[in-house]
């Protein structure tokens, strides 16, 4: 991915882009976002937390340039699924209940210069 003067996109703009075309592709599918890039105590996080009727997802986005050798999913090893358990752990207790239905779904955005992205939902990952 370069940008319009040609020079190559860092890491960080690209896991931005694929955040942004994570959410836009959620809210075309009837979500609702509640919260992006959610900080919970003892390094939790979670990318997007949304709702879908009363189904909440902690979605965990994985972006990468296609030509990658490894599958965006993959990515999320145990480390980063304790990372994203601990933020939605965070959040629930911010809710006060846990009678609520969840799951932990993956996005991955695989990016290729000049094509529309692709998009894969990954439902119930880890």
């Amino acid at each position: 991915m370069t940008d319009p003067e040609g020079l190559a996109r860092d890491r960080h703009w690209i896991g931005e882009y694929g955040e942004r075309i994570a959410v836009d592709f959620l809210r075309a599918s009837g979500h609702r976002i509640l919260k992006r890039n959610f900080k919970g105590p003892r390094r939790g996080e979670v990318d997007i937390i949304a709702r879908q009727d009363r189904l909440l997802l902690f979605v965990e986005v994985k972006t990468r340039r296609s030509d990658t050798k490894i599958r965006p999913l993959d990515a999320v090893d145990k480390t980063k699924q304790q990372l994203i358990e601990r933020g939605a752990n965070a959040w629930l207790k911010l809710l006060k209940t846990r009678n609520l239905p969840w799951r932990f779904d993956v996005i991955e955005i695989l990016l290729e210069e000049g094509e529309k992205p692709k998009i894969n939902h990954v439902k119930d990952a880890f």
